[in-house]
């Protein structure tokens, strides 16, 4: 499971180059094809009559109340995730009736923090208290939105309904994901795959056993990008050994690249035959090549493989595919209409993420600046920096375009370069190409107002961007390259434009004090204040061992914890900071904080005031931001 609103670009990038080598490929998603599974009438009546067998007394109190509106899920399922996936839009209306939709504890908690909403910003004289809640939120034209908003909080509420009665392994954007997450040994895995298998994980093997009947493959390859995606690998792995001892399988992807680097676990053979390391193009066409009898094995490329009971790596001298001679993605044989476009939270960035279908592409190999302490530079996705030009990606978005139908791009680089970005707007502008486009940029000087303004022209829509710490003593100490104000008038110049900004936060770094949490808080509070923010997100620090803090942690004032007897994951590891700080205790304020200032709720309050235990007064000037951005 990952987002459900639009592929994951993994399978999009190897298809493509696979055609290109002249190998037949056929690609699919999995996740989506579970997803539909479960909310339908079908998924539905399945989950019901297995949680009608249980004993009530021990069921979750939202279990029981999804049972005594049996009849309404399994009578609306259908309707709705037509409506979501934008081909039934009459639905909105019927949604938007009171009766309509079974009621579930998500839509009341939400109708409830827009009632105390609507009684704390509107105008006692105009707006009666028996108002209805989402109307404040929506509005009188908005039926689609509140539709959507709506029919996505029912989906939460059945998603909260299989992981509490049915698979607790089951989330929607991911599966299984505490099994996989820097576990140092296969053990939870092994035993999970040994278990009992759940109704989720019946329709999986029912998903798997279709798509081998259907495309009969020599080759399966499986990209993990997440801790979430890692059970369901394993597990499919195993499921099409079981239908073809034949078929050889992959397995590559973000999870391997980070955590699967000391690989030594053996079983993992029993399901996969290969494990690549980081681009997965070439290492790939190597293997292909070896299965064809061209290439001898010990000359594969970044490749796990088992040999006399052991793991044996091979390291591979070829050179990778440059990214200017890869082709675009290639999205044939996923079927784009299917996916669901959820409004999960009424901020607008989040839904640029989670409500829209987007193209992906990679406008630059690698990051361009590649300093950032906390983050993996060593690695090869992001420390092997490759350009490509501005014609050239423009040349892969028209390709995509005409295959999909679609004119909206999200560029999934680790920080797009200015340079390319700017040199990419001006012929975008040029060539009179006309799409919409967002993507992660680092809050750089170079982003001046007037560039900016191009930017949009061009059919910028949003940004995302590393504030981290929002304390100009721990971005140095980062070697982030910015500091806060800096920060504050390139993400003003991007909103001015009308140009959405979300930045990512991060709280708990090495020697970060109480103080700087709560004065991080209040440069933030500023942030939205002034506009310059319309969306932002707390991430607790970790350290990980590819990171310049994991291989020097004196350096940073912690003393690392890692496990022993490591033979499988390994990526973020448990440490002692010198501060003794209990940032967790920390964690609720920060983020309660941080949904109400992305409503626009509670930015007059003092900082303090979302913090459940006592915290010093913030020592930042109150007009800091403010004047920065003049």
């Amino acid at each position: 499971m990952t987002q459900l609103n639009t592929p994951y670009p993994a399978s999009a990038y190897l298809t493509a180059f696979l055609k290109q080598q002249g190998f037949e490929v056929f690609q699919c998603d999995p996740a989506l094809m579970l997803a539909l599974k479960l909310f339908s009438r079908a998924g539905v009546t399945q989950v019901a009559d297995e949680l009608e067998t249980a004993q009530k007394k021990q069921l979750n109190p939202i279990v029981l109340r999804f049972l005594q509106q049996r009849t309404a899920y399994e009578d609306t399922i259908d309707m709705v995730v037509r409506f979501l996936q934008g081909g039934d839009q009459s639905v909105a209306y019927r949604i938007c009736q009171d009766d309509f939709l079974p009621s579930g504890k998500r839509l009341d908690d939400a109708i409830g923090q827009f009632k105390g909403a609507a009684a704390a910003f509107s105008d006692p004289e105009r707006v009666e208290p028996e108002e209805d809640a989402l109307h404040w939120a929506f509005g009188s034209l908005g039926i689609q939105d509140r539709a959507r908003y709506m029919a996505s909080l029912y989906i939460d509420e059945l998603a909260d309904v299989i992981r509490e009665g049915v698979d607790k392994n089951f989330n929607l954007s991911r599966y299984g994901d505490k099994l996989a997450a820097s576990v140092p040994q296969f053990d939870p895995i092994a035993d999970q795959l040994a278990a009992k298998p759940t109704l989720v994980q019946l329709l999986l093997a029912e998903i798997t056993k279709g798509l081998a009947a259907k495309f009969k493959p020599d080759v399966v390859g499986i990209s993990a990008p997440f801790p979430g995606n890692v059970f369901a690998a394993f597990f499919m792995a195993r499921e099409f050994r079981k239908l073809n001892p034949e078929v050889k399988v992959l397995l590559g992807g973000g999870y391997v690249n980070t955590e699967l680097r000391s690989l030594k676990e053996p079983r993992v053979f029993d399901y996969v035959d290969f494990v690549t390391l980081d681009d997965g193009e070439r290492p790939f066409l190597s293997i292909l090549e070896h299965l064809n009898g061209k290439r001898r094995e010990e000359t594969l490329l970044r490749t796990f493989v088992r040999k006399n009971g052991a793991v044996e790596y091979i390291k591979g001298s070829d050179h990778d595919i440059p990214i200017s001679a890869q082709p675009a993605p290639d999205y044939e044989g996923l079927p784009l209409n299917k996916y669901l476009l959820l409004t999960e939270m009424l901020n607008p960035m989040h839904r640029i993420w989670s409500d829209t279908r987007w193209n992906k592409l990679t406008l630059a190999h690698g990051c361009y600046w590649k300093k950032c302490n906390f983050c993996d530079i060593n690695l090869d996705y992001i420390g092997r920096y490759e350009d490509q030009a501005a014609d050239l990606i423009i040349d892969k978005m028209l390709t995509m375009m005409d295959q999909t139908g679609q004119s909206g791009f999200h560029f999934v680089d680790e920080a797009a370069p200015p340079k390319i970005l700017f040199a990419m707007a001006k012929r975008l502008i040029e060539r009179r190409v006309g799409i919409t486009w967002w993507g992660n940029i680092r809050f750089e000087k170079t982003f001046s107002k007037p560039l900016v303004e191009k930017l949009a022209a061009s059919g910028c829509v949003a940004v995302s961007g590393g504030l981290e710490v929002a304390s100009d003593r721990l971005l140095k100490l980062i070697n982030k390259g910015v500091t806060v104000e800096q920060v504050a008038k390139v993400a003003h110049a991007f909103s001015s434009a009308g140009i959405l900004v979300h930045s990512y936060l991060m709280y708990g770094f090495p020697t970060q004090t109480v103080q700087e949490t709560v004065d991080s808080l209040e440069r933030v509070r500023q942030l939205f204040e002034s506009g310059c923010i319309q969306s932002a997100f707390w991430h607790r620090f970790s350290a990980t061992i590819h990171s310049p803090i994991g291989r020097n942690p004196e350096r940073y004032g912690i003393v690392l914890h890692p496990p022993k007897n490591i033979t499988f994951a390994t990526n973020d590891v448990e440490f002692t900071d010198s501060t003794g700080v209990d940032h967790d205790a920390l964690a609720h304020g920060l983020n309660k904080a941080l949904y109400n200032f992305m409503h626009g709720i509670g930015l007059e309050e003092d900082v303090r005031f979302w913090f459940d235990t006592q915290v010093p007064k913030a020592r930042v000037q109150k007009q800091l931001i403010a004047q920065a951005i003049l």
